[in-house]
């Protein structure tokens, strides 16, 4: 474990220290992922259907604000469903607008939250959002997640019956735009979706906020647990047609990425726990404090030998030495010499 802590010191120093250049490289990243799979998932416009074209877009968010990738990510989206069918691309344009105007201007970190969830879902594992959400963000966060659910299942519905939409006549536009609205609306599976996950994330947020020990573990596995029962009890009483495996498979891997998360976030020392306790002339504190597990990342220092100069140093201490000696026995000699001339005199 201790090897674990000491790698995760080092790589926080490596990013504190090159954060001006990593993060454009997450951001193009991040932007590349969802634009690649938007395309993939629902190009209908080929135009902007193309490596280049994401590679390009992906490449201008990476300088600009996270929640640019956003923007971007709904254009998209919207210029897809305007090639399917303009009645599609006017449901999600509301959907975005109402998202965007009376939601996400007040809370613009939960932005990147509306198209991640509908890209988990593409990955199959969609179950860790509300369980992440609940550990990091807040009871808003159930808005933005269950935006997401919704364009998760838009996008679900409208691959599906793509062929109905496109051959039906330009004339009949409303009976377009009903047949996707009552397709949405009549969605049972994305509101027994959408109450799993917003129940799921307000219990994991309410257990993680308490000061129990343990409480980030116990609210992932409880949130795991609840979001499984959910799920499967709507299943058992609308005949949702989910898959019990995927469910169970997918809420368990949610909860062994959230303890990952817990490793990174909030990796604390239970043990070491104090309980302090002091006041002031208006009241009395009772304050539990658990420290950090923390390990600093070893300073490893690297001394070059250069052989030529250990070579020299080791032949200069002979030189010297006879040097030493040459003065030596000239000024011997040059004594010699003085007290010869001296005994001539005499």
């Amino acid at each position: 474990m201790s090897s674990l802590l000491e790698t995760k010191e080092y790589i926080k120093q490596i990013y504190a220290k090159n954060q001006a250049y990593i993060d454009p490289v997450l951001r193009f990243l991040l932007a590349f992922i969802i634009f690649l799979m938007i395309n993939t998932k629902i190009g209908y416009m080929e135009k902007i259907d193309s490596m280049v074209f994401v590679l390009v877009a992906a490449l201008f968010c990476s300088f600009m604000p996270l929640k640019t990738i956003a923007f971007i990510g709904a254009a998209f989206m919207l210029l897809h469903y305007y090639a399917l069918a303009p009645e599609c691309a006017l449901v999600v344009l509301v959907i975005y607008a109402f998202m965007f105007l009376l939601f996400l201007r007040f809370a613009p970190k939960e932005t990147m939250v509306v198209l991640l969830t509908p890209v988990l879902f593409l990955l199959k594992v969609p179950y860790v959002m509300p369980i992440v959400m609940g550990l990091l963000g807040g009871p808003a966060s159930v808005v933005s997640v269950s935006f997401g659910v919704v364009i998760s299942y838009l996008i679900e519905y409208t691959e599906k019956n793509a062929s109905a939409i496109s051959s039906m006549d330009s004339e009949t536009m409303l009976t377009r735009l009903r047949f996707v609205m009552d397709g949405l609306i009549a969605n049972k599976a994305m509101f027994v979706t959408i109450v799993a996950f917003a129940v799921t994330l307000i219990l994991v947020y309410v257990i993680r906020r308490t000061s129990m020990d343990y409480c980030w573990t116990i609210a992932t596995v409880a949130g795991a647990l609840t979001d499984i029962v959910i799920l499967l009890l709507g299943d058992l009483l609308m005949d949702l047609n989910y898959s019990i495996p995927g469910i169970i498979f997918g809420s368990v891997l949610a909860g062994f990425i959230c303890f990952a998360l817990q490793f990174i976030s909030f990796y604390v020392d239970y043990k070491r726990t104090e309980h302090v306790q002091f006041e002031d002339d208006e009241y009395y504190y009772y304050v539990k404090a658990v420290p950090k597990v923390t390990v600093s990342a070893p300073d490893k220092k690297v001394k070059r030998i250069n052989s030529k100069r250990e070579n020299a140093a080791r032949t200069a201490v002979p030189t010297s030495v006879k040097t030493a000696h040459g003065v030596a026995r000239a000024s011997k000699d040059a004594t010699h010499a003085d007290g010869a001339k001296k005994r001539n005199k005499g």
